[in-house]
């Protein structure tokens, strides 16, 4: 013990002894500061992917700071209810959050492009997007008025389309079924006919199995499996249309950001990119053992969806998004960006990603 603070005290000295005197008085005299965190999130306690994400990333931000951030974690519904992250975060009750923003349509319709848009952007176009095509500082601008600093914090990549107690064969058959389905995804759903309901996950499984609900989409074989989806539904369809690279968030309550020195700020940022990167690398990793489980299960019938239903279903997308942006000018100055950068990265993706994945086929 005597030999690890004599280490640490070197290391202190010298981080000391790098400052400039301009900023020793700012971020140095700060170095002993710790500060004790509650993290809420939306997701059972645990869950593989995206609760295991979560711990993940209060390790990181535990460890790069030496301790100095001690994070708790709080699964969905121990501190507070899972669609109530946002409201706990912004009124400080707790300083972190993790979920998805489209969660928080009801607070604005303009954060539900942070987390997925039907036939949108995919996982590395998000992140492309949010990094280096101006979405992080429109998402930030979009949250301030709510006393927030977002960070995109994990992506599970392209989802499944979801489980279904009925083949789905034409757009007929998407009248009057009830599937949970959040977002503009839900809203698509509702202007084919059917209804959407938003179910936090504790409440998926139970609710197909006893026929609460006809359908639900949830994430991709390896969540799919861990929550048991495939013992309540028969038919397992994609392409996971209504997300096509779905981005997860950090949210800092803003008073807590504020009262972190400099380079306890930029530990929060980096586990959170740090985090962004280790979560999709799991989903790959683990998606792909699990719809080998899937297959191999005689129970699961896996589908693609019919060409004329995503062509109807993408039809309605973007007749939804188009009258958001008419009414909400918050909503419509995102969408541009969102758009502008789709149309810009699509020819790309043609003959570098799509095309390389198709020589796969041959």
């Amino acid at each position: 013990m005597k030999r690890r603070r004599f280490i640490a005290g070197l290391g202190s000295g010298a981080a000391l002894a790098a400052c400039a005197p301009e900023t020793q008085e700012q971020i140095c005299s700060n170095s002993t500061q710790r500060f004790e965190w509650k993290l809420v999130t939306t997701w059972p306690p645990n869950f593989p992917g995206l609760g295991t994400g979560v711990n993940t990333l209060a390790r990181y931000i535990e460890e790069l700071s030496a301790g100095r951030i001690e994070v708790r974690v709080y699964a969905g519904g121990e501190l507070v209810p899972a669609f109530e992250v946002f409201d706990a975060v912004q009124q400080g009750t707790s300083e972190l959050g993790h979920g998805a923003a489209y969660y928080w349509r009801g607070k604005t319709e303009a954060a539900q492009f942070f987390a997925a848009i039907p036939f949108g952007l995919n996982a590395h176009e998000m992140n492309a997007w949010l990094y280096y095509g101006g979405g992080l500082a429109l998402w930030r601008e979009v949250y301030e008025p709510f006393n927030l600093m977002p960070f995109p914090c994990g992506n599970t990549g392209c989802q499944m389309g979801g489980w279904f107690n009925r083949p789905i064969e034409s757009m007929d058959d998407l009248k009057g079924l009830k599937m949970r389905i959040p977002g503009i995804g839900g809203e698509v759903l509702q202007r084919a006919g059917g209804i959407p309901v938003n179910l936090p996950a504790s409440e998926i499984f139970t609710a197909l199995q006893t026929g609460s609900i006809d359908a639900t989409e949830w994430v991709s074989p390896y969540n799919d499996v861990a929550m048991g989806l495939h013992q309540a539904a028969r038919y397992y369809y994609y392409p996971g249309w209504q997300e096509p690279g779905p981005t997860l968030e950090c949210i800092v309550n803003m008073d807590a950001w504020n009262s972190l020195p400099p380079d306890l700020q930029a530990i929060v940022r980096i586990a959170c990119q740090a985090t962004n990167l280790d979560m999709i690398s799991e989903f790959m990793a683990r998606n792909a053992s699990s719809l080998e489980q899937l297959t191999a299960d005689e129970s699961v019938e896996i589908r693609p969806f019919p060409e004329d239903v995503l062509a109807g279903i993408k039809a309605l997308t973007f007749e939804v998004v188009e009258e958001l942006a008419a009414r909400d000018p918050v909503a419509a100055r995102v969408w541009k960006s969102y758009q502008d950068f789709m149309q810009r990265s699509q020819p790309w993706q043609a003959i570098s990603e799509q095309a390389m994945l198709a020589t796969k086929l041959l």
